[in-house]
C-alpha cells in the first residue's frame, strides 16, 4: 500500500517551501476516506511514524518526513456538497483541495461533486441563485490546501477583519492514528472548564485535560489552542496533524461585498508611517487589511522591477519614498467606502504621506496591481535567497512570524532595527501591521550571516514572550521553532501539550519531530 523507493522515485515529497530535506521509508496518496483508515491501519500494525501532507506550501518544515511514511493527500480532493444553513451557505470538502479550486468554484467554475447519500444535491442551485459568497482566509500561496490551512490556522491580509482559518470552520471529520474516526461540529462537543471527553464514530470514549496555560491576547498559531470550556473543533485546527488527520471539513462562505476598495500609501519615514497605522486602526470603519512594507523591501522590489520582466507590473514608486501602508476596505456600497477612504486621506499629511504619493483602487481590475506589489515581496525574497544558495547551497531566509500587543507596536520595530544594524545584516521588514504582525526576513549573504540572524531571533522570541506576545503568529511550529514554543509556553505547557498527545496518539505516530519532542 505505501510505495517505497521514495528519494529516487518521489523526491519532492520529502520537502516543502522552508527548503528543508528528510527522508521517509514509503509514501501513499489515499483519495477516499476508507484509503486513508486502511492506511493507518498498516501503519499502526507496524509501528510506523506518519507525516501528513497537503500542498507543502509550509515554511515551518511540518510535511517533511523524518522517516517512517508518508501520507500524501494531494489526491483526495473532491468536493462533497454545498450545505444550507440559517445564516447563508457552508461547503463541504475533502483536505486535498486548494485554495485556489475554493476560489475558482466561488467564481461560477463548475466542478464535480462527489455528494454523500444525506445531502440535498439540489441546495447547489439554490447557491448559485442566491448572490457571490467567499472564503475569506487569505494566504499568499493559493496552491495551500484546506487541509493544510486548517491544521496549521492559516490567515492572511484579511485576517485583520475576518480574523484566521479557526473562525470559518464549522465541521471536521478527523482520522486518528489508528484509524478510528472522530466527527464533530462546532457548538456540539465543549470542553468543561479544561477537561474534556470525545466520543469517536466507533463508540470509543477519550478523556483528558486541556493544558493550563493562557494563551497570548494577540494573533496566535502557536501550539494547541486551549481555552475553558472551548467548543473541541478547536482543538484539532492548528494542531498541525499532531492529534489527528483531516478527512472531512466544512468551511462557512460569506456574501462578497458589493464594494471593496483599496490604498497604498507611502511615506517620507517609518515612525510615521507606524503612527499614521496606529490611527487608521483606532477607528476600523469598514477596514478589512492594514499592510506594512519597510524601505528595504521597497528598495528589493525596484531592483526587481528594474532587472526582472516578470515585476515589470509593478507601478514605478518615487525613489524619496521610504514607507509604504496598504489599506483595504470593504462595504455594501461605494458610498460607504467614500467615507471610510476620507478618513484616511485626512490622517496622511501629518504622518509624512500625502495623496500625491498614494495609489487608490475602486474595483477589481484597479486593485490587481496593489495586490500584485503585496505578494512580489515574499516572492522577491526567496529569488534573492534562490541566487545566493547557488554560491552557498546550505543557505536558507531567516524569517519571523511573531507578534506582540498593540502597546508594544513602536518596541518591536525599534528592537529589530537596532540588532539588525548592529549586526550588519540584510533585511527586509513587511506583513500584517493590523495585528502587529509583521514579517522580518533576514538575507543571509553567508552561514555565518545565517547563524547571527538566527541567534536574533532567538533573542527576539524572548522578549516577544515578555511583552506577551507570540512566537508564531501564522506559520505555525512545525519542526523548525520547536525551541520558541517552549520558550513561549514552558517545559509545563510542553508537557500539557504531550499529555493531549498521548490520550489521542498513545505512540506518538504523528507528524513526528513537529511541535514538541515525542518522549512519550
Amino acid at each position: 500500500m505505501f510505495k517505497t523507493q521514495v528519494a529516487r522515485d518521489y523526491p519532492d515529497y520529502l520537502r516543502d517551501e522552508s527548503r528543508r530535506s528528510g527522508s521517509a521509508d514509503g509514501i501513499a496518496f489515499p483519495q477516499t476516506e476508507a484509503d486513508m483508515i486502511a492506511l493507518l491501519r498498516v501503519a499502526a500494525k507496524d509501528h510506523a511514524g506518519v507525516t501528513i501532507q497537503g500542498g507543502r506550501t509550509g515554511i515551518s518544515a511540518g510535511a517533511v518526513p523524518e522517516g517512517g511514511c508518508i501520507l500524501n493527500l494531494g489526491r483526495f480532493n473532491r468536493f462533497r456538497a454545498v450545505r444550507q444553513t440559517d445564516s447563508g451557505f457552508n461547503l463541504v470538502l475533502q483536505p486535498g483541495v486548494l485554495l485556489s479550486e475554493i476560489r475558482q468554484f466561488l467564481a461560477g467554475q463548475d466542478v464535480d461533486f462527489d455528494w454523500p447519500a444525506d445531502a440535498d444535491p439540489a441546495v447547489l442551485g439554490r447557491f448559485r441563485q442566491s448572490g457571490r459568497w467567499m472564503f475569506t482566509p487569505d494566504p499568499t500561496e493559493t496552491s495551500a490546501t484546506i487541509g493544510g490551512m486548517t491544521a496549521c490556522n492559516a490567515s492572511g491580509a484579511r485576517s485583520f477583519a475576518y480574523g484566521p482559518t479557526r473562525r470559518h470552520i464549522d465541521r471536521i471529520r478527523v482520522a486518528l492514528a489508528d484509524g478510528d474516526l472522530l466527527d464533530l461540529r462546532r457548538g456540539a462537543v465543549r470542553a468543561d472548564g479544561r477537561r474534556f471527553r470525545l466520543t469517536t464514530v466507533g463508540g470509543r470514549v477519550m478523556e483528558g485535560m486541556l493544558p493550563a496555560y493562557t494563551m497570548p491576547a494577540v494573533k496566535n498559531a502557536a501550539g494547541y489552542y486551549a481555552m475553558d470550556d472551548m467548543d473541541l473543533v478547536d482543538l484539532f485546527i492548528g494542531s498541525e496533524g499532531t492529534l489527528g488527520i483531516l478527512t472531512e471539513i466544512e468551511i462557512r462562505l460569506m456574501p462578497v461585498p458589493g464594494a471593496e476598495w483599496g490604498v497604498m500609501a507611502f511615506f517620507d519615514g517609518e515612525a510615521g508611517a507606524l503612527r499614521f497605522v496606529e490611527q487608521v486602526r483606532a477607528t476600523p470603519d469598514r477596514l478589512v487589511a492594514l499592510e506594512f512594507f519597510d524601505a528595504h523591501a521597497l528598495d528589493l522590489l525596484r531592483a526587481q522591477k528594474r532587472d526582472n520582466p516578470a515585476f515589470h507590473a509593478i507601478p514605478d514608486m518615487d525613489p524619496a519614498w521610504h514607507t509604504a501602508v496598504y489599506v483595504e476596505f470593504h462595504g455594501a456600497t461605494d458610498d460607504q467606502l467614500e467615507t471610510a477612504l476620507m478618513n484616511v486621506m485626512e490622517r496622511l499629511e501629518p504622518y509624512g504621506g500625502s495623496e500625491s504619493a498614494t495609489w487608490t483602487a475602486a474595483n477589481e481590475r484597479e486593485m490587481e496591481p496593489l495586490k500584485f506589489f503585496r505578494h512580489a515581496i515574499p516572492e522577491s525574497v526567496n529569488l534573492c535567497i534562490d541566487q545566493r544558495r547557488k554560491q552557498e547551497p546550505k543557505l536558507t531566509k531567516l524569517g519571523t512570524d511573531l507578534s506582540v500587543p498593540d502597546a508594544r507596536l513602536a518596541d518591536i520595530f525599534r528592537l529589530y532595527h537596532e540588532s539588525l544594524d548592529s549586526a550588519g545584516l540584510e533585511y527586509v521588514i513587511f506583513g500584517h501591521v493590523g495585528n502587529n504582525h509583521v514579517h522580518v526576513n533576514i538575507l543571509p549573504r553567508n552561514l555565518d550571516d545565517y547563524q547571527r540572524g538566527r541567534a536574533l531571533y532567538l533573542g527576539w522570541a524572548d522578549r516577544v514572550v515578555a511583552m506577551g506576545g507570540s512566537v508564531s503568529a501564522e506559520h505555525g511550529i512545525g519542526k523548525l521553532k520547536c525551541a520558541l514554543l517552549e520558550r513561549m509556553f514552558g517545559t509545563a505547557g510542553i508537557e500539557q501539550m504531550r499529555a493531549v498527545k498521548r490520550l489521542l496518539d498513545p505512540e506518538g505516530r504523528l507528524n513526528r519531530g513537529s511541535l514538541f519532542a515525542w518522549n512519550l
